[in-house]
């Protein structure tokens, strides 16, 4: 199972409009996308309910895990440049 680490970049953390945006893209991949950060369970990153639950803050890293298939790793590199930056302005 494919999976990437990344360090949220946004100041304010995966709060709404960040959080909306990377939903919003994981949805758009078509792929069964989960996200956790150290210590807590994996939720579907395809639910801003979930993603904003998790409470991740800037700096924390999290782990993003997809099902094997062959846009996999484009999908997920995509995810951590997208998390990799502010997503505030």
């Amino acid at each position: 199972m494919p999976q990437r680490s990344v360090a949220i970049a946004s100041q304010l953390g995966l709060h709404a409009r960040p959080a909306a945006l990377f939903v919003q893209a994981v949805n758009e991949s078509g792929l069964p996308v989960m996200v956790s950060r150290e210590g807590h369970k994996p939720v579907d990153a395809r639910s801003v309910l979930a993603v904003m639950s998790m409470g991740a803050k800037h700096g924390e890293t999290v782990t993003l895990t997809c099902e094997d298939s062959e846009n996999a790793d484009k999908v997920l590199d995509g995810l951590v440049e997208m998390l990799s930056r502010e997503l505030d302005t």
